[in-house]
């Protein structure tokens, strides 16, 4: 039995791409009876930045009900909220006793802030949080984290603080390997092509799960496409081969048959169509969703259920890992 731990954080409204890029594998990823699945709202990686608590709160439950409505289904996979298990927090306490400050800098996301703009005013939460990320892989166990190209290397990480830690103090961690998913696609900005999509830029570089029909596809008329007109998939053509990826996804289709289908037609008729094709598929998601949202007991049900099941499991492997330590 393989165990899948991964977690989102609930620091924005949900995009496409957070539905394409991991929540629809997570669903897709339950009927593999091999598979034991954990699925985790990340809000104490979300306080890295600023949050308005109210908002924060809220997006949580969101999520949660997000997940739901693409198909993670809680008797088939455990759905909690991380800072309701404070192992977490304990753990990377303790985990920080097994990584050096040099390899906490020169993980990318703090590297790429301190060079835009200084390392003096960042965040100690920024410069330690993939401590935390190890410790939330650790806690459970896990055999595979499904993860984005950009988030192996805190994989790589855990898994070094793992063996540290094991070499040290005897068999404690299972050592977690990074899986790039074949159930999920990796979305970018529909303004820019080289960048992952993000509610950090422009309005109309993201589509959010909960956009309005003509909100979606006013914003896919307007994605940035090369100057050629032809609808073809590859690396010479980012802007078309990322709204094929996102056509693919949303339809069901082979991309070469969507180029075939479209072989004849400009980049007009495509966008449109691809357009219309998100906003239907997402009018349905969206039906469900607020159903599942406005019913907060049934919601208050799954989260208490999902974090008694991770609680358990979590706190025991701290009795384990205080025991070595003498911490008891």
């Amino acid at each position: 039995m393989k165990r899948i731990v991964s977690g989102i954080k609930p620091s924005g409204d949900l995009t496409i791409g957070n539905y394409l890029g991991a929540m629809k594998g997570w669903a897709d990823n339950q009927f593999d009876k091999g598979n034991e699945n954990f699925f985790f709202i990340a809000n104490l990686h979300a306080i890295t930045v600023k949050q308005d608590p109210v908002l924060l709160k809220k997006r949580t439950l969101d999520i949660a009900a997000w997940l739901l409505t693409v198909g993670v289904d809680p008797n088939r996979s455990v759905i909690f909220i991380q800072s309701m298990i404070p192992a977490h927090s304990e753990i990377c306490w303790i985990l920080n006793n097994y990584v050096t400050m040099g390899e906490l800098g020169k993980m990318t996301q703090y590297k790429d802030k301190s060079q835009k703009s200084g390392k003096e005013g960042q965040l100690a939460g920024l410069f330690d949080y993939p401590v935390l990320m190890a410790g939330d892989v650790l806690l459970y166990d896990a055999d595979e984290i499904p993860v984005g190209v950009d988030q192996v290397q805190h994989v790589e990480l855990s898994r070094t603080i793992a063996q540290r830690f094991n070499n040290q103090h005897g068999e404690t961690f299972r050592i977690p390997k990074a899986t790039l998913s074949k159930t999920s696609a990796k979305i970018m900005s529909l303004s820019n092509a080289s960048e992952k999509m993000s509610k950090s830029e422009s309005g109309d570089s993201y589509i959010l799960l909960e956009d309005e029909p003509d909100t979606i596809i006013r914003k896919f008329k307007r994605a940035v496409t090369d100057s050629e007109n032809k609808i073809s998939y590859g690396k010479d053509k980012p802007e078309i081969s990322n709204l094929l990826t996102i056509y693919s996804e949303f339809s069901g289709k082979k991309i070469a048959d969507i180029e075939n289908e479209y072989k004849d037609s400009g980049y007009g008729k495509f966008k449109t169509d691809l357009g219309e094709l998100v906003a239907g598929k997402l009018s349905e998601l969206q039906k469900l969703y607020f159903e599942i949202r406005n019913d907060e007991v049934r919601l208050a049900n799954v989260i208490t259920e999902g974090n008694s099941n991770a609680g358990i499991i979590a706190s025991e492997k701290m009795s384990l890992v205080k025991e070595k330590l003498g911490l008891h």
